[in-house]
Order: structure tokens, then sequence, then C-alpha cells
């Protein structure tokens, strides 16, 4: 009887193993056509640059903490120290646009837009492609030029 329930269940097992054994594409595993391709893209753009977004926060307050440090110190010293200053400013002008950026794209994608409509779907995804680009850009290159000036990575 054992010799039985154990030849079923090794039966049963193999063909349990037999159709998982599917190529990615009968799986629903990657994209399958140009707009899954498109959003796929789109989402990973928003995947590289969501992650940033505390240090992005970290780093204006660092830089605005910077700009105050240097209008405390004495006139002389701020003068030596405008040009840092300057460029503290303009760093911190541009994590405040990548936030921005970070914010209104995630606000005006809708992530089903146009399901029934291919065509349109794809011009759609194709815009949000370079808009989610330009915003992962614009956080990774502003992050990078504050933590040159504040001196940390």
């Amino acid at each position: 009887m054992k010799f039985r329930f154990f030849s079923l269940a090794v039966v049963l097992l193999m063909a349990c193993g037999e159709g998982s054994q599917q190529p990615a594409s009968d799986t629903g595993d990657g994209p399958k056509t140009k707009a899954d391709s498109l959003l796929q893209a789109v989402i990973d753009g928003h995947d590289v640059a969501m992650p940033k977004m505390k240090k992005l926060e970290r780093l204006i307050k660092e830089t605005t903490a910077a700009i105050d440090s240097l209008g405390k110190l004495p006139a002389a010293v701020q003068k030596q120290n405008s040009a840092l200053k300057t460029k503290l400013e303009e760093a911190a002008g541009d994590l405040s646009n990548a936030d921005k950026s970070m914010h209104e794209w995630m606000n005006g994608f809708k992530y089903d837009s146009l399901q029934n409509n291919e065509p349109e779907r794809i011009k759609y995804l194709e815009d949000q492609k370079a808009k989610v680009n330009q915003m992962k850009d614009a956080v990774l290159s502003s992050i990078s030029k504050a933590e040159g000036l504040l001196g940390n990575k």
C-alpha cells in the first residue's frame, strides 16, 4: 500500500513539474506589445528616481543650511564665499526643481490611460517615457551636483 501511494505521489509531482516549465512568453513574464515595453521603460525610469527622493530632500535641507550659515558670517568672509553661495543656491534650486518634477510627473501619470486605443496609448507612453527620463536625469544630476558641493556622498 505504501508503495502505491509513493508511486502515485511521484507521478503527480512529475506531472506538476512539467507544466511549470513554460517559456517566459507563455507565463506572462516580460512585455508582449510595444505599449507593454514602453510602460515598463516608464516604470523603470520612475524606479530609478523614486528611491533617491529622501536623499534629495535631505540635500535640500543641507544646502539651505549651508547658505544660511554663509549668511551669518562676517561681511568680508561672505564676500570671499560669494561664488560658493551662488553655487549652493543653484544646487538648492536644481534640487527643488527635481523634487517638483517628480511630484508633477507622478500626479500626471495615468497607468491605465487609453487601454482600448493601442496607437494612442503608444503615443502617450512615448511621451511619458521622455518625461520620466527628463525627471530622472534632473533628480540624479541635482543630487550629484549638491553632493559635490557639500562634499558628501
